[in-house]
Order: structure tokens, then C-alpha cells, then sequence
């Protein structure tokens, strides 16, 4: 099957020409172009989803976790990191659990799927990635959203429990608090990826968490301390060390275009962007909940009780969309929704676009919008959300 695009974007680098598909893979590139400007890239990585569609991951059952799938990859997210808000810890391991059954199912469904033996809806939607814990272990002072009550200090008991639940890709905390550094060891001791985030880090003690491990920075110059310019913080650190991934949230509402293009210029080729999605995404305005927290959408916009902005509702294609409105380069901005977040995963079979690797692939017109998505080579049925 020829896709019928003029070009794509082939292992970061532009490649004319159509794109072949067949078993799942991708067969071919650089084949004659079809006319027209639509591209073929790579599925978008989402590394920080707390929701999608009206569903919120927290509270979410395993169908529900099903639908957040669909949701995603309708707007162009074939893999996401389904992510957790500081909670209740009995709950945080509840939800977990749910995830390791959620994507147990959709492993079992996928399989049926390629014999055709069993309905679109659970094996066609985003890839269930590992677990983001975002908190508990989190600063005082940066808390923001995350309900205060559930924070906790640095605690190597409570941590082992919420990793023995289900998988866990990546954990945010705040690497400041005392004790840090032997949560930072274990995660490290258990493959997960340690990001730093809702925090008061001076230089410092932002350097420390860097020479020890921790590798990237959790929706950068928001809940954080920050670039002044006689006492940097955890968003100067960030941008000025060449090991750390700096993730950003890119809604056009969480930072402005000019801090955009710094981090495009600052840290090239190692800036992510996230959508750091609540329930709220792809829905109408109104009320919604966020790990218990009441959440608001108005206007595009999600805010708490206090009018302090609660998480986001754009897919994470806004984001590409935004970048480039920015000033930034249409390559760049793609690579930090797929090749980039990827990489911070260590993983090569998401967010890659190259002979021989799987079809999960993203069609955009000539104003990056979504106009057909394939995960394993298959159509997604485009009905219902999308952007």
C-alpha cells in the first residue's frame, strides 16, 4: 500500500516521495511522490498524558483506559506515557494495576487484530507505554495542582511499592528534598528514567541531581524554579547541560513562543514536547476532574478553583503546531514529539519513521493537521476526536 504522499520524514531528515507499506512496516520510501503537500512523519510520543477524551487516567477502568487509546491516536499520539498526579499512594498502586491489565489487553487484542479476529476499537489506539509518575515526591513550594495533602518526602519504602504495582517508565521529583538521592539511585537501579520537576532546586543542588543521574526536566520554566539571571535554578541548569532532555508543554497557553525558541536554540535536538493532557482534551468547555481535583476547561484553557493553570487540553500535534508558529523548524518541531521523547525512552520502535520499522505513521496536510493516522500498519478510523 503507497500512502500517497509527497514526502516524509525519514529517520529526522526530509525524504521526497511516497511511502510503502505492507505488513505493518514500512516497505519503502522515496518512491514516486504523489501531488499535493501531505507528509508522512513519524506517530507522535506523548511522555506526559494524564488524560484524554473525558477520561481520566487516575480513576480510569480498563476500557475507559481503551477509549484515552483511540482518543490519542485520532489526533496523531500512537504512544503515550500514561501519566499519574500525586495521590493517595493505595490509589496511585490501584491505578497501575489497571494500566498492566489495560495493556495486557491490548496486547491480546492486537494479536487477535492481525488475524482479524477481533473488533478495531482496543488494539488499534496508541501504544500503552510504561507508567510517568508525576510525584509524590515533590516540593512544597512548587506543588501547584497536585494536591498537597498527598505530597510526600523522599520515601524509598513508598517509592519500591508504587514500582512493584505496574510498570513504570519515569518518575518527576523534585531532587532538592533530602533523600532524593537514594530515590534517584533506585529508580536508576530499576531502569526507569528519572526527570526533575515541581521543584526549587538552586544551581546547585540542579547540578547535583544531573551529575547523579537525573536526565531530564518535567514541563520546563512551569512549576520550577527558574532563569534569573544572579540565581539560576532548575530551567537554567536544564538548558545549559547537553545530558538533560527538557520537555516542554507546547498548548501556546504554558509558555510563550520566546521561551519556545530559547529551548529550540538552547538545547537542539533535546527538547520534548509534551501535552501534559488532562480528561479535558478533545472535549467541550465545562468541569472535569483531575485525580480528584476539580479541573475546569474554558476557552481552551483547564484551570483549578484557584484559576491556576491545571494541566492542558490541546493534542500533542497542537504542540508541533505551535512550535513552528514560534519560528522554529518545521523538522525540529516534529522530532520533538517523536525521535526526541523516544530517545529519552530508549526505544526505537516508537516515534521513528524508517524502512523495515513499524508502521505507526502520521499524515499532516500542508497545515500540520492530522489527516490520517496508521498504528501497525492499519487505518485508524478517523470518526469521533481529532484535530
Amino acid at each position: 500500500m503507497w500512502l500517497g504522499v509527497s514526502g516524509a520524514v525519514v529517520d529526522g531528515a526530509w525524504c521526497p516521495g511516497d511511502v510503502e507499506v505492507a505488513d505493518g512496516r514500512v516497505a519503502a520510501v522515496g518512491l514516486p511522490p504523489a501531488r499535493g503537500g501531505t507528509i508522512a512523519v513519524p506517530g507522535l510520543v506523548d511522555l506526559l498524558c494524564h488524560g484524554y477524551a473525558g477520561v481520566d487516567l487516575a480513576s480510569a477502568t480498563v476500557e475507559e483506559i481503551g477509549t484515552w487509546r483511540v482518543a490519542l491516536a485520532r489526533d496523531g499520539t500512537t504512544a503515550a506515557c500514561p501519566s499519574l498526579l500525586t495521590d493517595d499512594p493505595a490509589r496511585t498502586a490501584a491505578a497501575l494495576a489497571r494500566l498492566d491489565t489495560a495493556r495486557d489487553t491490548a496486547r491480546d487484542t492486537a494479536r487477535d487484530t492481525a488475524r482479524d479476529t477481533a473488533p478495531t476499537h482496543p488494539g488499534r489506539g496508541a501504544h500503552l507505554l510504561g507508567a510517568h509518575l508525576e510525584g509524590p515526591f515533590l516540593a512544597p513550594a512548587r506543588i501547584g495542582t497536585h494536591p498537597p495533602e498527598h505530597r510526600r518526602d523522599p520515601d524509598p519504602a513508598l517509592l519500591a511499592r508504587l514500582l512493584a504495582a505496574g510498570r513504570v517508565d519515569l518518575v518527576t521529583l523534585a531532587p532538592e528534598l533530602p533523600g532524593a538521592d537514594d530515590l534517584v539511585d533506585l529508580l536508576r537501579a530499576r531502569g526507569v528514567v528519572v526527570l526533575a520537576g515541581h521543584s526549587d532546586a538552586d544551581a546547585p543542588a540542579a547540578h547535583a541531581a544531573v551529575d547523579r543521574g537525573v536526565r531530564a526536566v518535567t514541563h520546563l520554566h512551569n512549576a520550577m524554579s527558574g532563569l534569573d539571571h544572579r540565581a539560576p535554578g532548575l530551567a537554567a541548569v536544564a538548558l545549559t547541560r547537553p545530558e538533560v532532555i527538557v520537555t516542554l508543554i507546547g498548548d501556546g497557553h504554558h509558555v510563550a513562543p520566546e521561551m519556545l525558541r530559547l529551548a529550540a536554540a538552547a538545547a537542539a535536538g533535546r527538547w520534548a514536547l509534551v501535552t501534559d493532557a488532562t480528561a479535558a482534551a478533545g472535549m467541550p468547555d465545562g468541569p472535569f476532574r483531575l485525580a480528584g481535583v476539580p479541573v475546569t476547561l474554558a476557552d481552551g484553557v483547564v484551570r483549578n478553583d484557584a484559576g491556576g493553570l491545571a494541566g492542558a487540553a490541546a493534542p500533542l500535534v497542537r504542540g508541533v503546531r505551535t512550535a513552528v508558529a514560534a519560528g522554529i523548524a518545521v523538522l525540529d518541531a516534529i522530532a520533538a514529539a517523536t525521535a526526541v521523547p523516544a530517545r529519552l525512552l530508549g526505544r526505537r520502535d516508537v516515534g521513528r519513521l524508517a524502512v523495515g520499522g513499524p508502521a505507526d505513521l502520521v499524515l499532516l496536510d500542508e497545515s500540520l493537521t492530522v489527516t490520517r493516522v496508521l498504528v501497525g500498519g492499519r487505518d485508524l478510523d478517523r470518526e469521533g476526536t481529532g484535530e
